[in-house]
Formats: C-alpha cells, sequence, structure tokens
C-alpha cells in the first residue's frame, strides 16, 4: 500500500514561495545601493557622458618638432585641508607646513637648477598663509605659472552649494589675481573633484583649461552633455601623482626609489607615443629631501631624451588652443 504524507500548510507555503520568480521590483535598499540597475540604456548615456572627452588634442608635434610635452605642476596644499575640515593636530598641521617652510624652497631650488619651468596649484587661503611662497615662485630663474586650486582645499561635491562655491572661487581669483599681477588662466579642483555646478562656474569665469579630470593620456576639449564647452583639459592621473605612494603620515613607501620607475615609465611611453606627461606633486610630500632627489633624477633621464618640452600647463594649453582648436 502506497503511504501518502501530507505536508503541514505552512512548509507547503515556503515551498511554493522557492519556486516563484523574484519579485521585480527593487526594496528602497536596493534601489539606492544600485541605482543604475534600474536606469535605461538613455539614462545611463547621460550620466556616463554628463563630463566626458570632446575633440582630442593631440597635435603632430610639440613646438620645435619636439616628441612629447612634459608638464611638472604642484599643488601647494600645504595645510589648508586640514583648516578646512578642523582637522588641528599638531602632527598633521606641522607636516603641512612644512611645504610652505622647506618643501616649496627646495623644489624650486632643484626646477632652478634643472632650468625647467612648472605650474602651481595654490589654494587661496595657502597663499595669504605664506605670503612668500608665490614671491619665490614668481623670482624664479624660470617662468613658472600659478593657477587656482580653490580657496580653502574645499571639498566641493560634499558641499554641494552653488552659492557657496561660487563666492569661493570668486575670492580665489580676485586673491590669487592680486598676488602675481594677472588672471590666472589654468584652474585645478580641490582633491580634482567637481560639483555639478562646477564645469558652468569655471567656464563662466573664462578658464582657458582645466587640469583635474582623468578620461585620457593626452588633452582633449571638454564636453557637457556631448556638447563642446571650448575648455581644454591636461588631464591628471592617480599613477602619476605622489600623493598615493606618499600621502599617508608613515611615508607610506619606503623609498623614493620604488615610486621613481613608475614615473619614469609612464613618460617613457609619453615619449614614445608623441604625446603629454603631467606629473602632479605637492611641497609637503615631494619637498622632502630624499623625494626631491628622485625628481631631480627624474628630470635628469628626461632630459637624457631628444625632443623633450618642458612646459607650463599653460604655454601647452596656449599651443593646442592655437595649433589645433582654431583650425578644426
Amino acid at each position: 500500500m502506497t503511504k501518502r504524507y501530507l505536508l503541514p500548510a505552512a512548509a507547503f507555503t515556503f515551498l511554493t514561495a522557492c519556486t516563484q520568480a523574484p519579485p521585480t521590483t527593487a526594496t528602497p535598499s536596493a534601489a539606492s545601493n544600485q541605482p543604475g540597475l534600474y536606469l535605461s540604456i538613455d539614462q545611463l548615456k547621460a550620466q556616463a557622458f554628463h563630463l566626458s572627452a570632446g575633440r582630442r588634442l593631440k597635435p603632430p608635434s610639440w613646438p620645435n618638432g619636439a616628441k612629447v610635452a612634459v608638464a611638472l605642476s604642484f599643488d601647494v596644499d600645504n595645510a589648508t585641508t586640514l583648516l578646512r575640515s578642523g582637522d588641528l593636530g599638531s602632527e598633521v598641521m606641522t607636516r603641512g607646513e612644512y611645504g610652505a617652510v622647506d618643501g616649496l624652497p627646495r623644489i624650486l631650488r632643484v626646477l632652478d637648477r634643472q632650468n625647467v619651468p612648472a605650474s602651481f596649484y595654490i589654494p587661496a587661503v595657502s597663499s595669504l598663509l605664506h605670503p612668500n611662497m608665490v614671491k619665490d615662485i614668481l623670482a624664479a630663474k624660470q617662468k613658472h605659472e600659478i593657477g587656482i586650486h580653490g580657496w580653502i582645499h574645499e571639498d566641493l561635491p560634499a558641499l554641494n552649494d552653488q552659492a557657496k562655491e561660487q563666492e569661493m572661487l570668486n575670492h580665489a581669483l580676485e586673491t590669487i589675481t592680486q598676488a602675481i599681477g594677472k588672471k590666472p588662466v589654468g584652474y585645478r579642483a580641490p582633491s580634482w573633484h567637481f560639483s555639478k555646478y562646477t564645469m558652468a562656474q569655471i567656464k563662466a569665469a573664462g578658464f582657458l583649461y582645466d587640469s583635474s579630470l582623468m578620461s585620457s593620456d593626452d588633452a582633449y576639449e571638454i564636453s557637457v552633455d556631448q556638447q563642446p564647452t571650448g575648455i581644454i583639459e591636461l588631464p591628471i592621473e592617480r599613477i602619476v601623482d605622489d600623493a598615493p605612494y606618499f600621502g599617508a603620515s608613515n611615508g607610506s613607501l619606503p623609498s623614493p626609489d620604488l615610486v621613481e620607475p613608475i614615473f619614469q615609465s609612464e613618460f617613457d611611453v609619453a615619449y614614445d607615443e608623441g604625446g603629454l606627461y603631467v606629473l602632479t606633486m605637492h611641497p609637503h610630500y615631494t619637498g622632502h629631501r630624499s623625494r626631491a632627489a628622485a625628481l631631480d633624477k627624474l628630470i635628469t633621464h628626461m632630459k637624457s631624451k631628444p625632443g623633450v618640452w618642458f612646459a607650463t600647463e599653460e604655454q601647452i594649453a596656449t599651443y593646442l588652443k592655437t595649433s589645433l582648436m582654431a583650425h578644426q
């Protein structure tokens, strides 16, 4: 005789639920954690290409037939990020101050000895706290560039305040313009982070170029919603930035000899490709003795190759605007 077993009602309900298709509607937590799952391709495209690479601006050659353009750039933050956030501990504050006291002077000596120019992006508060920095940069043997790097190294996306962001940009422009005797043409966002208001504000301010974005190794025209802006992007990248390697309080890596091969290889490939090489450094990191010595060694390596154009980012952007954008 066949035995029959009756399932309890609760067990039957459980098994039935397991065989049904998963719900098609998202729970609130799932939607907030993965909003892209519920967007159309047109919506995703609008997000992906809101701020993106437009026209490529890679010339067939650089001035005087040079094979590569090299932009050495320095974000002169010092302690502004700490002052902004209220992190006033003695260790971090004095570590930031080192950039003004010893770091920047040592870097300027390296650049003078190597006879190469650089671009310095300075938060306005940093320049006001240490006004001799700007004077020393302007008095250097080479004609260096000074650009905008915010008011107090503000976190623009976290701020999310259009009026306050505009106010700080205006103050930064006024401060740096007064300090250097002319209006800066280059912008680099603090922490390289744009808010949803930044692009419109720097375009309205009339900047020639930005150097905060990462869509390419080589220069391009910034596109907003797939429309040209007329603003040149000289891209940066964390790989060629001293902060990821040297930025932690313990020094991050024990020897600059571990970092120099990365910077050198990036340059060597840029040279072979005939492209652009932008290196970002900070005086309170690279200004230390061993790291400044590594920078000196890197520049010597670059100069060992023929056809290297050392230029400020202003010079590079001006060349691209007159040689490419004016004829496209």
